[in-house]
């Protein structure tokens, strides 16, 4: 049974980075004439804070004791002009606001996808959705509050209090003395409290991102599907209301934290108002100076307690705004495990691409490769894999799972991986794709290094059909044509009438422009292959990797998906995980993997006749299926008129609704 989790340390206590604050500023250097102008209009917007308690001081000193009207109007005039000003300033600065604001979220957004996009398969593998979205969602609008928000807090609040300060000093130096010695009592309570409150903010978003990711897990057909089939929808919703409840627990404790704040600014705000009228009016009987001095000064100490509470509140924002770019960050240097070096050259296609074929596959060689998948700290983050406590990797999970491992897929001929569970086809197949490097050895096409190309040519040139088809929750047209956006129509239909898929399209209500559903769960299995190997000829490559995908489908699916990798496979470099008896036997060679290692090699009768692994396979596999072949089929048809399943499971139902 699943079961809460507690925090992990490492990931809520880190502090910030030295030199975030200057990566901060690099991204503002782009805004810097509208940052220019969104700063000078808070500045007018902050001296403006003065003029009206001395206004107010005219209208009482000059207007209302000396019973003149005249000044009166006119000082009530410049009122009513200083709140028009004010107005326009405030739509002024907005305006400069929501562009620098809207413009840092489209860029840090766009990097921080760009970026993830570059990571090894590795890094999916282990972050968790949820997290990633956190970091492209509420961090990056946190981190542009650090520029927008907070720079502006800043700035406005601190030229405020100089103004107000200085003026206040003009009216009465005696009790804006009395006023300024009471002012460290307003900061002690940020300074105790602002440290604690980073760490809250951390461990905020973590719980929010991690109750995200459940979100998103539990959301998805497949998610949904399992909860259901288990009947643990009642656990899932307890294990959801821990995890909300410790959002709440932590929004609570940091709202108390706030308030502490808030609550002593509050208290002093009204011990000094006491002072000032105390000592303010006592000075006004004295005949120091007249009532209208004593009520500017009231409004404007009231006016400089709100600045000073507000920089008192900053150094908590500031650290909000730094943890969120700090967050945005540790993505942001995560080094991709697959990179392109600065030389490196296009990989040649052989055949002709107007033909959308080759006339001349490139052969694959592997070349005394070793391999070891990467552990956590080289592709991830523990705040992207999960904030539970971290449990440490198995032993042996980073060891080596290929080991030395050397051969040759002839050009344009069909190579065959067989072998026990576990043994390191898959790992063989990411190679040639380049999902990951090798630790020692190389991985040539045509005679050229992998690590030596062009990912854009490498992909161009090998296609890749896995076992699980993934389908976008878009159009079937929009699924095809996502391996070559370019494609018409009629190559698009070209393409499904070769997978064998075009008849079932263009009976579907909407044709190519039907909605496939999540991860295309409308469609059976063997339906979403028979699109993914359309998709695949329209890509035209001229080296396949394919995990069989016919282990798992019925009877006529297997059928239709054999004969659309008949047309996929024909004359091109193939690498097949092999799930079926007629494709080992048609297979130029066969690869006997087991333990990392290529233990046998050779043709189907002279590896029977080797009595090795493959003969043990072959008879705990495809003995069986090779009677019921024969069982199946019309007398005096030959053998290899119709495709033989490998395993006869039936998992192909159709999921598209009636």
């Amino acid at each position: 049974m699943m079961r809460g989790f507690r925090m992990d340390p490492s990931v809520t206590k880190q502090k910030l980075k030295p030199g975030t604050i200057r990566r901060i500023v690099g991204y503002a250097r782009p805004y810097r004439v509208p940052l220019a102008a969104f700063l000078l209009g808070t500045s007018l917007d902050s001296a403006i804070t003065v003029v009206n308690p001395l206004l107010l001081r005219e209208i009482i000193d000059r207007g209302i004791l000396p019973r003149d009207v005249t000044v009166v109007i006119v000082v009530a005039s410049i009122v009513a002009g200083v709140a028009l000003l004010d107005a326009v300033l405030g739509f002024v600065n907005r305006w400069f606001s929501a562009r620098i604001g809207e413009g840092l979220i489209y860029d840090l957004r766009n990097q921080v996808f760009g970026h993830v996009q570059r990571q090894p398969l590795a890094f999916f593998t282990r972050a968790q959705t949820g997290s990633l979205v956190s970091r492209l969602d509420a961090d990056v609008m946190g981190a542009q509050q650090a520029i927008v928000g907070t720079l502006s807090s800043v700035v406005g609040n601190v030229l405020s209090l100089g103004v107000i300060l200085a003026t206040l000093f003009y009216l009465s130096w005696l009790v804006t003395v009395i006023a300024l010695v009471l002012i460290p009592l307003f900061i002690i309570p940020a300074r105790l409290v602002s440290r604690r409150l980073q760490r809250l903010t951390r461990e905020g978003m973590q719980l929010n991102a991690e109750m995200g990711s459940m979100m998103n897990e539990r959301f998805n057909v497949a998610g949904a599907m399992l909860v259901k089939l288990f009947g643990r929808s009642r656990e899932e919703a307890d294990l959801f209301r821990v995890k909300s409840g410790k959002v709440r627990d932590i929004g609570v404790v940091t709202a108390m934290y706030g308030q502490v704040v808030f609550v002593a600014v509050t208290l002093l705000t009204a011990l000094i108002t006491a002072v000032v009228y105390g000592v303010g009016g006592s000075m006004v009987i004295d005949g120091v100076f007249q009532i209208g001095s004593l009520v500017a000064l009231a409004q404007l100490l009231t006016r400089v307690y709100a600045p000073i509470a507000q920089l008192s509140n900053v150094q908590v924002q500031v650290m909000t705004a730094l943890v969120s770019f700090d967050r945005v960050f540790e993505v942001l240097d995560l080094e991709p495990l697959i990179k392109e070096k600065p030389d490196a050259v296009p990989l040649p296609r052989l055949g002709d691409n107007s033909n959308k074929r080759a006339d001349a596959a490139p052969e694959i060689r592997f070349d005394h490769v070793s391999f070891r998948y990467p552990t956590a700290a080289e592709v991830s983050l523990a705040s992207l894999e999960s904030i539970a406590l971290k449990v440490p990797e198995r032993a042996g999970a980073a060891a080596g799972v290929l080991h030395d491992v050397s051969f040759t897929a002839p050009s344009g001929q069909l190579t065959a991986l067989v072998g026990p569970s576990g043994a390191g086809k898959t790992t063989i197949t990411h190679l040639v794709s380049r999902m990951y490097d090798p630790n020692d050895g190389a991985v040539s096409i045509g005679g050229h290094d992998l690590r030596d190309v062009t990912l854009e040519s490498l992909r161009d040139v090998v296609g890749v059909v896995t076992q699980d088809a993934h389908m976008f929750h878009d159009t079937v047209r929009a699924n095809l044509a996502y391996a070559r956006p370019s494609a018409g129509e009629a190559e698009l239909i070209a393409a499904c009438q070769a997978a064998q898929i075009w008849d079932l399209i263009k009976a579907l209500p909407d044709g190519l422009d039907t909605i496939v559903g999540d991860r295309g769960y409308r469609l059976s299995g063997g339906e979403k292959q028979r699109v993914a190997i359309a998709r695949l000829l329209l890509k035209a490559p001229e080296v396949v990797v394919l995990d069989e995908a016919t282990a798992h489908l019925d009877s006529e699916s297997e059928a239709l998906v054999q004969q659309a990798l008949k047309v996929a496979l024909d004359g091109r470099t193939s690498l097949v995980i092999a799930h079926r008896l007629s494709t080992v036997r048609e297979a130029s060679q066969i690869l006997v993997v087991d333990g990392g290692r290529i233990v046998e090699s050779g043709g189907h009768a002279d590896l029977l006749a080797a009595d090795g692994l493959y003969a043990e396979l072959y008879r705990t596999q495809f003995a069986g299926q090779e009677r019921q072949e024969r069982q199946e089929r019309p007398a005096g048809q030959d053998r290899h008129d119709q495709p033989q399943p490998l395993c006869r499971t039936d998992r192909g139902a159709s999921h598209r609704p009636a």
